[in-house]
C-alpha cells in the first residue's frame, strides 16, 4: 500500500523535508508539496538592468553544514560563491566606527575590543570594565531566561544598547529584554550560569581558525534556490502544486488515511503531515489540532522592509572596507527630530563580487522592528525618501532618483521569547506522534542552515514512524 505524506509551505524547509524524503528510496512513499502563494518563502530575488540580487537573506552561514550540504546534494555546489569581503562599523555618537573582530554576537571578549571603539561611551567603558575585574553576581533560575536579563545585570544599560543589542536585537528584528537566551543565544546563559565575568566565560577557546569561507550564496541568488530544489524534486517524483494554498489538515476517521489536507478544490488524504508554516498560517491550518499547536501560532512576528539601490559610485562615500553598517536603537535622524528607521545597510557588491559592477554600488538598508511599526504607515516613495535621508547623515552624502527595489516582508520574524523552546517542545510533543511534524523558521531558529536543517529533520523522524 502508498504511504502518502503531504507537506504544506513553500519555503526551504518544505523543499529540504521533501528531498530528504526522496533520500530513503521507499517505492511505496507519494510525497505532495502544497506550496502556497509563491516558493522560496522568505528567500526572493528580482532584477535590475543586469543585476540579479536578493530580497531576502542574501547568503548564509557557511561554518553550519547544513545549507552547503544540501545545496550539495541537489547538485549545486558549482555554483556556491563566497563572501570576498569582512568586517562591519556601527554609527555611534554621530560617527562611523569598526566593529572589533572576535566578539560573540555583539558581545565583548576583552576590554581591547572595546578601546578600539571611539565613539563607545565612558559609561560603557566602565561597564565593561567592572565585568572584567568585579563581575556582578548573578542568580538565575532554573529555565529559560530574557537574553536582556543577563546583559544589562553583568554589562549595565549603556554597552547592552551601545554595542550588543544592534547587532543581537538586529538579527532578529527583536527586542534583548524579550528574546529568549535558551533558544536565541544558549552560549550567553551557559556563560552566564559559570559565574564570574561574563567576558570571560563567553571567549571561545582558542584554536586554529577553521579553512573555508565564513559565509556563502548561490550565483544565482539565494531566491533561485527553493524553486531550483522543486524543479529537481519534480524530476525525483514529488509532486508540486505551485500557488495552491492549503486551508485545513483535518482528521479523519471514516477514510482509509488519518488525515487529509484540505485546498479550497480538493481534500488530499495523508498518513503522514509536514507543517513548514510561520506563526499565522500555522494557526489556520493546523491550530485547531491541539491546544498546544495553537498557543506556538501565537508568536508574535516583525514586519520588516528591505529598500535597495543602485547608486553612482561617484556620489557615494562609504567606509573603506566592511560589508555594512549597524545603526543602534533610538538613534537621532537630524532631518526628522525622530529616531531612525534604518536598522542597518549592507554592502551588497562588497560580499559578492559576481554582482558588483565597475561605476556602481549596490546598497540594501534594512527598516523596522518588532516594536517599530513606522515603515507600515509609508508609502514605498515615503519610505525610499525617509532612508535616502538617514543614508545621507550616515555616509555624508546620498543620491536621490537612484534605482530603487522596495520589498516589504511582513510577519516575517518570529520573536523567540521567553519559553519559546518549551513551546515548540509541546506542540511537538502533542502532535509528533499522530504524525503531524513541524518543521521551519519558527521552530528551530533563523537563517538558511537551521531552516533546511529543521526540514531535514522532521523527515528523518517521519521516515523513523513509518512501517518498514
Amino acid at each position: 500500500m502508498t504511504t502518502s505524506v503531504v507537506i504544506v509551505g513553500g519555503g526551504i524547509a518544505a523543499a529540504a523535508a521533501a528531498f530528504e524524503l526522496t533520500t530513503s528510496h521507499r517505492d511505496d512513499l507519494r510525497i505532495d508539496v502544497i506550496t502556497g502563494p509563491s516558493l522560496g518563502g522568505a528567500l526572493q530575488s528580482t532584477s535590475v538592468d543586469d543585476r540579479h540580487f536578493d530580497l531576502g537573506a542574501d547568503g548564509f552561514l557557511a561554518k553550519r553544514p547544513e545549507a552547503r550540504d544540501f545545496i550539495c546534494d541537489l547538485g549545486l555546489g558549482n555554483e556556491l560563491v563566497d563572501i570576498a569581503a569582512s568586517g562591519a562599523w556601527i554609527y555611534l555618537d554621530g560617527q562611523l566606527n569598526a566593529i572589533p573582530t572576535g566578539m560573540v554576537l555583539g558581545v565583548p571578549t576583552s576590554l581591547a575590543q572595546l578601546r578600539a571603539v571611539p565613539a563607545l561611551s565612558r559609561a560603557a567603558m566602565r561597564e565593561a570594565w567592572r565585568d572584567r575585574f568585579l563581575p556582578r553576581r548573578l542568580s538565575l533560575p532554573d529555565g529559560d531566561v530574557a537574553i536582556g536579563q543577563i546583559l544589562r545585570h553583568k554589562f549595565g544599560d549603556h554597552l547592552t544598547h551601545e554595542l550588543i543589542e544592534p547587532m543581537l536585537g538586529g538579527i532578529h528584528a527583536g527586542r534583548v529584554d524579550e528574546l529568549s537566551a535558551a533558544t536565541v543565544f544558549p552560549q550567553l546563559l551557559t556563560a552566564a550560569r559559570a559565574g564570574g565575568s561574563l567576558m570571560a566565560a563567553i571567549a571561545p577557546p582558542a584554536t586554529p581558525a577553521s579553512p573555508g569561507p565564513a559565509f556563502q550564496t548561490l550565483r544565482g541568488t539565494m531566491g533561485s534556490l527553493a524553486p531550483r530544489a522543486f524543479e529537481i524534486l519534480e524530476g525525483r517524483g514529488v509532486s508540486v502544486r505551485r500557488g495552491v494554498i492549503a486551508t485545513k489538515v483535518r482528521r479523519t476517521t471514516a477514510a482509509t488515511r488519518p488525515f487529509e489536507v484540505d485546498t479550497e478544490e480538493t481534500a488530499t488524504p495523508a498518513d503522514a503531515v509536514v507543517v513548514a508554516l510561520g506563526p499565522r498560517p500555522l494557526g489556520q491550518v493546523a491550530g485547531h489540532l491541539h491546544p498546544h499547536v495553537a498557543r506556538l501560532a501565537d508568536t508574535p512576528s516583525a514586519s520588516v522592509a528591505m529598500v535597495t539601490f543602485i547608486v553612482p559610485a561617484a556620489d557615494v562615500n562609504l567606509p573603506e572596507s566592511g560589508t555594512g553598517v549597524l545603526i543602534p536603537l533610538l538613534t537621532p535622524h537630524r532631518e526628522s527630530r525622530d529616531s531612525f528607521i534604518s536598522t542597518a545597510v549592507t554592502f551588497l557588491d562588497r560580499k559578492w563580487p559576481h554582482v558588483a559592477r565597475p561605476h556602481s554600488l549596490l546598497v540594501r538598508v534594512h527598516c523596522g522592528r518588532i516594536d517599530d511599526s513606522r515603515i507600515a504607515g509609508l508609502s514605498d516613495d515615503e519610505l525610499t525618501r525617509r532612508v535616502e535621508s538617514e543614508m545621507a547623515q550616515l555616509f555624508g552624502a546620498w543620491p536621490r532618483g537612484s534605482a530603487v527595489t522596495v520589498q516589504r516582508w511582513t510577519d516575517a520574524l518570529p520573536q523567540y521569547r521567553v519559553g519559546h523552546g518549551d513551546l515548540v517542545a509541546a506542540a511537538r510533543a502533542a502532535v509528533q506522534p499522530e504524525g503531524i511534524f513541524l518543521a521551519g523558521m519558527l521552530y528551530d531558529g533563523v537563517g538558511i542552515p537551521a531552516s533546511i536543517g529543521s526540514g531535514r529533520r522532521a523527515a528523518r523522524e517521519l521516515l523513523a514512524r513509518l512501517p518498514q
